[in-house]
């Protein structure tokens, strides 16, 4: 479904996940093995070179290989073979020493981790990317009034850009447990057969110690043939993600709808157009978020379903990991770039926003009337005079602060200049730009402790 791509999957690391970078990633662990076991002893120096040369996959045929990887369960074994025979072309004596020691999961596991590494520090370049954006969109919204909406419906006043701060709060916190995360995932794979290393006999750790140390991955305590958690974990961090982007998509779909009109995303050539209808300007970036959300739950399933392996080494389980992660890395990616382009082009319409203020002749500000009232009479009898006064508005479609002046039990404490600045969206904000401050203020923080790894 390539045509898809460019709509679901347009972020960088898609290109991370190719059936080359796949190969790649496996050759990588072969030529570090044979250099590990030369520096160990546990075969000959001059084997490394023809090993290494060997090791690109351009030397790969990649149609052979799908069609013997279908017989074979994995495309490790027949990757082996075809990289054996290269060797053998230029060395058959090193040839003897290719995939020495190892198995074909040590491969396909660590050659995964390698493009896990490339996608992490990719995802933390694009993740601090749009958190800068949404930065700047929260500091120039500060103060721009809006309705905030609770089941669906007016709730009280709020800021776009405390709206906004929500979101960036959220993202800072992925960013900081993306970080946490590295260390834990990117981890060499290397157990031999049955997660022993008995064909190495004594020089095992050795040899892993140094691979891993070639490969620049964390070392593990053991090996983790059955252990899937690390991959649960980056797969569940990317679902996270996404649910929360997927979250400020939604909402902001529900901005566009014509009879809302608060935001829209940017104007761009041929973008949100219909088919039919000219004037349509559709939220396609949102549709495109949502869709990667519909199907993260299930793709997040499959990894969580495949903790159940067998013993020291699955079937099944593992295999079931292989197209689903990077699928899901992904479609995550995607959602980024689709999050990026809207928060850095979103237009925002500061009038039409106060206008929905007004659009329920300030029953939105009722609250800030009520609790005004109450130090007077009591909570319980103010809510119910309010509320009165506002079913008198709704169903008489009057303004709600002539009622209020005109009712003799609420006239008698509160002034009409005191009942106008009570339904005034602008004095009804509370915290809302402390916490926007807050936020920020834990950006430029955040700015500071992270930096991308080497």
């Amino acid at each position: 479904m390539s045509l898809l791509t460019p709509l679901l999957r347009s972020g960088a690391v898609t290109d991370l996940f190719t059936d080359e970078q796949v190969v790649q990633g496996m050759l990588e662990f072969e030529a570090a093995l044979a250099r590990a076991q030369a520096q160990c002893e546990v075969i000959p120096a001059t084997a490394v070179t023809p090993i290494v040369d060997a090791c690109h996959f351009q030397n790969i045929d990649f149609p052979s290989l799908a069609v013997a990887g279908a017989n074979a369960g994995n495309l490790a074994i027949p990757l082996v073979k075809q990289l054996t025979l290269a060797v053998k072309t230029q060395s058959p004596d090193a040839a003897r020493y290719v995939h020495w020691g190892a198995t074909s999961q040590d491969a396909i596991d660590s050659g995964l981790v390698l493009q896990l590494r490339a996608a992490l520090t990719q995802t933390q370049s694009d993740l601090s990317s749009l958190i800068a954006i949404l930065a700047q969109q929260t500091e120039r919204h500060r103060a721009t009034l809006m309705p905030g909406r609770t089941w669906m419906q007016h709730a009280l006043p709020i800021t776009f850009g405390l709206k906004l701060a929500g979101t960036l709060d959220a993202l800072l916190r992925w960013q900081e447990r993306l970080t946490q995360m590295r260390k834990r995932v990117l981890v060499l794979q290397f157990g031999g057969a049955a997660g022993t290393l008995a064909s190495l006999k004594e020089k095992g750790p050795q040899v892993a110690e140094e691979l891993a140390k070639i490969l620049k991955l964390g070392l593990a305590d053991t090996p983790w043939h059955s252990q899937r958690d690390r991959l649960l974990e980056v797969g569940a961090w990317y679902a996270g993600l996404c649910g929360t982007l997927a979250k400020f998509a939604n909402d902001f779909s529900l901005l566009m709808q014509t009879e809302v009109a608060e935001v829209s995303e940017p104007i761009i050539e041929g973008r949100g157009g219909s088919s039919a209808m000219p004037h349509k300007r559709n939220p396609v970036g949102c549709a495109a978020i949502l869709t990667a959300a519909q199907r993260t739950p299930g793709l997040m399933a499959t990894l969580y379903a495949s903790q159940i392996q067998q013993h020291e080494r699955a079937l099944g389980g593992w295999q079931a990991e292989w197209e689903v992660l990077p699928e899901l890395i992904s479609l995550v990616g995607g959602v980024m770039a689709q999050s990026n382009t809207i928060v850095r082009g979103m237009q925002v319409n500061p009038h039409k926003m106060r206008a929905n203020l007004d659009i329920t002749h300030g029953l939105i500000m009722a609250e800030s009337v009520t609790l005004a009232l109450a130090a007077f009479v009591g909570k319980a009898d103010a809510h119910h005079q309010i509320e009165k006064c506002c079913h008198q508005a709704i169903d008489q479609q009057r303004p709600l602060l002539a009622l209020l002046q005109n009712d003799p039990q609420i006239a008698q404490y509160l002034s009409a200049a005191e009942l106008a600045q009570l339904l005034d969206p602008a004095t009804a904000l509370g915290s809302s730009d402390h916490f926007v401050r807050q936020v920020l203020a834990r950006y430029k923080e955040q700015c500071h402790e992270h930096s991308l790894p080497d």
